[in-house]
């Protein structure tokens, strides 16, 4: 019987990729052994980078960085050569290297740092209108007969199953009432968010509070996210959270999907 061929990819908000590097990254890339890693917030420009993070063993990396300096910004490896990489090519949200569409040949895969909404909403209209980018650019995509694959922290924690304590967060930065019904538009115009697929249990989080010792009792969130078109939702075989792999306060979620 032949081996079924499969394709693992996974996404880690690392707060920062040279802490990161600190902390075990490089060496959980080589353990998970994923074909393709989407990094977000990694926090510098590739001429701040040493050899190891530009070119690790198997992977050829890309980068979209934050004009600001320590702040924001995304990174792919891949095993694989794609066969474009961009940006979103929206000025604003490039500018905080919010975005990097790699595409594959039956797939787009779109690595984002969604913003944070912050505190009363002070950016919220910038997150939707960002929201609103990435929902119109896959959109566009499908619509070309492309699939979708969508990863990164979203900064939403979409339902109340996907946050600890849903009460005390109402009115809170990724729980606003308008995020939440970005999240809902975006999957009821056609899209999955595959870890539910497979889990609709609570108490499965990707984000704990360095601050208030979170992680310890496993009060978190769970913002960040594998989601695609539901056309290529039959090829999606995993959707897991990595919780027990540290080096930042989000972990990584990883996807799997069928050749």
């Amino acid at each position: 019987m032949l081996k079924t061929m499969e394709t693992r990819i996974a996404s880690w908000n690392v707060n920062g990729i040279r802490a990161a590097q600190k902390k075990g990254l490089l060496e959980y890339m080589m353990q998970e052994h994923a074909d393709v890693v989407c990094l977000q917030e990694t926090k510098a420009k590739p001429e701040q980078l040493d050899e190891q993070l530009l070119n690790p063993s198997d992977y050829r990396s890309y980068f979209s960085s934050a004009e600001r300096g320590g702040y924001s910004g995304v990174a792919v490896y891949s095993r694989k050569k794609p066969l474009s990489v961009s940006p979103l090519g929206i000025a604003e949200f490039d500018a905080e290297g919010r975005a990097l569409l790699v595409e594959f040949s039956d797939f787009v895969l779109i690595n984002g740092y969604f913003p944070n909404s912050q505190s009363e909403g002070a950016r919220l209209d910038y997150k939707l209108a960002y929201c609103d980018a990435i929902l119109k650019r896959c959109n566009s995509l499908v619509g070309e007969g492309r699939h979708v694959v969508v990863c990164g922290d979203y900064n939403i924690a979409h339902k109340p199953i996907d946050l600890a304590r849903p009460k005390e967060n109402e009115g809170n930065p990724g729980f606003l009432p308008e995020e939440r019904a970005w999240m809902s538009s975006f999957l009821d115009a056609g899209y999955t968010d595959t870890f539910r697929i497979f889990n609709n249990e609570g108490g499965n989080y990707t984000w704990w509070s360095y601050r208030t010792k979170g992680r310890e009792r496993n009060v978190g969130w769970r913002l960040d996210y594998f989601c695609t078109d539901k056309e290529f939702e039959n090829r999606v075989k995993n959707s897991e959270i990595r919780s027990e792999v540290m080096g930042s306060d989000h972990c990584p979620v990883v996807l799997t999907i069928a050749e």
